[in-house]
């Protein structure tokens, strides 16, 4: 089987598996199967597959045809200006969460040391960006999850960042002083969970994904740990960030505000804590 073949027979199994980007995708595996680019697919795509390319290249293209992830099959995905190791034990990251991660470098500018707080870090993404963006950040990261907290430790030693991680459920409440405290918590609830893409439904973590009473809780125990002034900063729900503003003035957040991401959907919320420290 030529190059090109292969390319065009993984797009139609994958469009047939429901796969909502086929193209790309099977570019991506072709060329993780080639150890290759895909701009150097085009330029190829006469020659033929070896018997071990044609394996290689069935096995991932089967792998994505049961929905798995394509970030967990590649093994790694682009968040801002790092690449971070992403499995089953974290969440893929999602450009959504590369606008909270801006609005919170816009909340620090000015800080020459400030200290931040990221709930529920899965891989790693939003502490080890700050970190990246904001040199002089003293970032600690906690997750209840052992799993992710290895691969957040492995990411920020790859990327050569200094992070502090902590295996911590903040449902036991925060200690410690913090500028800022930042999370992209679980938000889905045990009946959307259901109706959400198999990617989401049957590969990510559940403990990652599914409990919409983290919000508040992290909203009130962040009350605790922020100075005079400190900022939360929450990714939330589409749909939900009404409630979510809400709740953050019921708790005595002032200059609440929503953030939109980059398709215009209201998915931060924001507030300033006035009676810190």
């Amino acid at each position: 089987m030529r190059l090109g073949e292969g390319l065009g027979e993984a797009e139609r199994r994958l469009a047939a598996a429901g796969v909502s980007s086929p193209r790309v995708d099977a570019e991506l595996l072709i060329g993780e199967a080639l150890g290759s680019t895909r701009t150097a697919l085009y330029a190829d795509s006469t020659r033929e597959l070896s018997e071990e390319e044609s394996a290689a290249l069935e096995r991932l293209v089967a792998r994505r045809e049961a929905r798995e992830p394509l970030a967990y099959i590649l093994g790694e995905w682009g968040f801002r200006r790092l690449t971070l190791k992403v499995d089953r034990r974290v969440l893929v990251p999602r450009p959504e969460t590369e606008v909270v991660v801006e609005r919170c470098l816009e909340l620090l500018r000015g800080l020459d040391r400030p200290a931040v707080l990221d709930v529920g870090t899965g891989s790693g993404a939003i502490a080890l960006a700050i970190a990246d963006e904001h040199p002089g950040a003293r970032v600690t990261a906690i997750d209840v999850s052992t799993g992710a907290l290895e691969v957040a430790r492995e990411n920020a030693r790859a990327a050569g960042i200094e992070v502090a991680f902590a295996e911590h459920d903040v449902r036991d409440g925060l200690e410690g002083l913090y500028d800022l405290v930042v999370s992209n918590p679980p938000y889905v609830t045990a009946t959307e969970i259901e109706t959400l893409e198999p990617e989401v439904r049957d590969w990510e973590p559940r403990i990652a994904t599914v409990g919409e009473e983290y919000t508040q809780a992290i909203a009130a125990a962040a009350a605790g740990v922020l100075v005079h002034d400190g900022h939360l900063v929450l990714e939330v729900a589409d749909g939900r960030a009404g409630q979510v503003s809400q709740l953050l003035g019921r708790l005595g957040y002032d200059d609440v505000r929503r953030g939109e991401d980059l398709t215009g959907r209201d998915r931060v919320v924001e507030g300033r804590w006035s009676n810190g420290r």
